[in-house]
């Protein structure tokens, strides 16, 4: 039975309400005579503190409180790709259409999927009538889009003998398509079922992420990787490019399905998003980029509330796409306004508050989200392996690394891709420094590295990133006595620096051959750089001095530079060529 208490009190997103015996913890209510949607998240006697996730302005005291007896949950099932949807999964296309306005009414009530639209059902060969079923088993397929393949899953949780299954057709997601026995009551599955929001779906087994998740940005795969199933965080200050880094990982990186949450960010952004997303094409094959893009969208003027909500709604889909077995990306811009939100809810709820003013929970908070991610073994049959990444922006007030948001979140993720402000002040995309980022993804995706594409890879990486590190212990003395100073072998790994920072590091997100970069050229443009400099070394050694050097293949280098906007990543045999005109020259020198 429904509970049925009245509202109490407000305080701007939290309400607290009175005759709630026998609310539980979680549970969806529905406040106000407009019906809003709020989630319990305090009980102390028959009193409960309700986080709302709409505008709660107008609502007084003695207000209806009703509870639905579930815990906030969202539809999961085909007709979620290619859409926008709000902090709550509500379809923002459909609430325009129903309020005929672009402005969301409070109380509006729109399911996440279509109801009318008809599916292609496919049942699943292995499917039969009286075999034993379970949470996770394939029972059939919908073409969602042209670039997946829908697959419609027995629930979690439900395990029985399968009385029915339709045949192939057509099929609305509220049409029945199956029919499980469980401790003889007859379940009917559609192709969608609820899932609790803050809840994660089952696993069989967790494994170390090995594969790399290509995103065609040099400075990632190659220096700082992210492996599919990992975790990393993209901290910086204002304007130093987070939000663009970003969207280049959900363009061009090699992930099935992408999640884009964005979460309190500025509405001129998410605006940018919806407006171009749609009109990208994806590069591994050519279909719109939006038929594997879920975006949901809360933006700093929304509900704080459904701020809070929109990062676990955006990783129960992330986690939903892996159970199908497929490498689906979760992005989050960003999680310091998801704090932010926490702290403003917290204060409505008169919480003790700890550094900063975030509540003491943050770090944990931070935890349960990041360790959502992961590469699993997924139940049920056929057997399927899935991952979810996580990707998310950190906005550090004043660039400061070391407030409460960034170094809890720190903590959890493995992968850092810090921003700099000079380096985006001196216009160097992306602006990531390469002193104070990191990955502990390096060994684990270094032998798909070998295997994939040559065997010397990490060899050459650790080597480039040696002579970064020594070039920037070396400027400090460059700046207090002049380059002049240095000895031939310090002044060349000024020069090689300079090379990788120019012609390695820098990227053009708008260029059409910069902006994605394959793994084949990011070796060989990293191979050219680091035998020009083990060659260089040597004559420097034998006395030759690096002007010398940088005088007799000042050509061959500024084509090297050059080949980020000349070469295509299927014109590999221009680099080689210029790999051995480059190395010819450099055995021509003579002391």
């Amino acid at each position: 039975m429904a509970v049925k208490g009245k509202v109490l009190r407000v305080r701007g997103p939290v309400v607290i309400a009175e005759g709630m015996q026998g609310a539980q913890m979680y549970e969806v209510v529905e406040v106000g005579k407009d019906g809003l949607v709020g989630e319990i998240t305090r009980i102390t006697g028959d009193k409960a503190v309700i986080q709302v996730y709409e505008d709660t302005t107008g609502i007084t005291p003695g207000e209806p409180v009703v509870g639905t007896g579930s815990p906030f949950s969202v539809e999961l099932g085909p007709g979620l790709l290619s859409h926008i949807f709000d902090g709550v999964l509500r379809p923002l296309e459909s609430i325009y259409e129903v309020a005929n306005s672009p402005f969301i009414r409070r109380g509006i009530k729109v399911p996440s999927l279509d109801r009318s639209k008809k599916w292609s059902w496919n049942p699943s060969p292995d499917a039969k009538v009286g075999e034993k079923v379970q949470g996770g088993d394939v029972l059939g397929t919908v073409p969602e889009t042209e670039l997946i393949e829908h697959k419609v899953m027995v629930p979690p949780g439900i395990r029985g003998t399968l009385k029915e299954i339709a045949p192939a057709g057509e099929y609305t997601v509220e049409d029945t398509i199956a029919v499980v026995e469980q401790d003889g009551k007859e379940i009917e599955l559609k192709m969608y079922h609820r899932w609790p929001i803050r809840k994660p779906r089952p696993v069989i087994e967790k494994f170390e992420p090995v594969t790399p998740l290509i995103t065609g940005v040099r400075v990632l795969d190659t220096l700082f990787p992210m492996a599919k199933g990992g975790t990393g965080a993209i901290p910086g200050p204002f304007g130093s490019g987070k939000t663009v880094t970003l969207r280049t990982l959900a363009a061009w990186s090699d992930a099935r399905v992408v999640i884009y949450v964005g979460c309190g960010e500025r509405g001129n952004e998410m605006t940018d998003v919806l407006v171009n997303f749609p009109h990208y094409k994806d590069p591994w094959s050519g279909k719109p980029l939006m038929q594997r893009t879920i975006l949901v969208a809360n933006t700093s003027n929304m509900p704080v509330a459904a701020r809070e909500a929109s990062i676990y709604v955006g990783i129960t889909l992330a986690e939903y796409y892996r159970d199908m077995g497929y490498d689906s990306l979760l992005i989050a811009d960003s999680t310091s306004r998801w704090a932010e939100a926490l702290r403003d809810i917290a204060g409505r709820m008169e919480e003790m508050p700890a550094e900063e003013g975030f509540p003491p929970y943050l770090a944990s908070r931070l935890a349960e989200y990041y360790e959502r991610a992961g590469r699993a073994k997924i139940p049920g049959r056929p057997p399927r392996v899935g991952s979810v990444t996580i990707a998310s922006a950190v906005s550090p007030p004043g660039g400061d690394f070391s407030e409460p948001v960034t170094s809890h979140t720190r903590r959890f993720v493995r992968v850092f891709w810090a921003l700099d402000a000079s380096l985006a002040y001196a216009r160097h995309y992306p602006a990531i420094n390469w002193l104070t980022s990191y990955s502990l993804y390096v060994d684990t995706v270094a032998q798909w590295w070998h295997q994939n594409v040559n065997p010397h890879w990490k060899e050459y990486r650790d080597e480039l990133m040696n002579i970064l590190l020594r070039e920037d212990e070396l400027k400090e003395i460059v700046r207090l006595v002049g380059p002049e100073s240095l000895s031939e072998p310090d002044k060349l790994i000024i020069e090689t620096a300079k090379i990788i920072k120019e012609g390695f590091l820098q990227q053009n997100a708008f260029d059409p051959i910069d902006a994605f970069c394959s793994p084949q050229k990011q070796f060989l443009m990293m191979k050219i750089i680091i035998d020009f400099y083990r060659k260089a070394k040597d004559l420097v050694n034998s006395g030759v001095p690096v002007a010398k050097i940088r005088e007799a293949t000042k050509d061959e280098i500024a084509e090297l530079i050059r080949s980020r906007f000349t070469v295509k990543n299927d014109e590999l045999d221009k680099l080689q060529d210029l790999y051995e005109r480059l190395m010819l020259k450099l055995s021509q020198i003579r002391a």
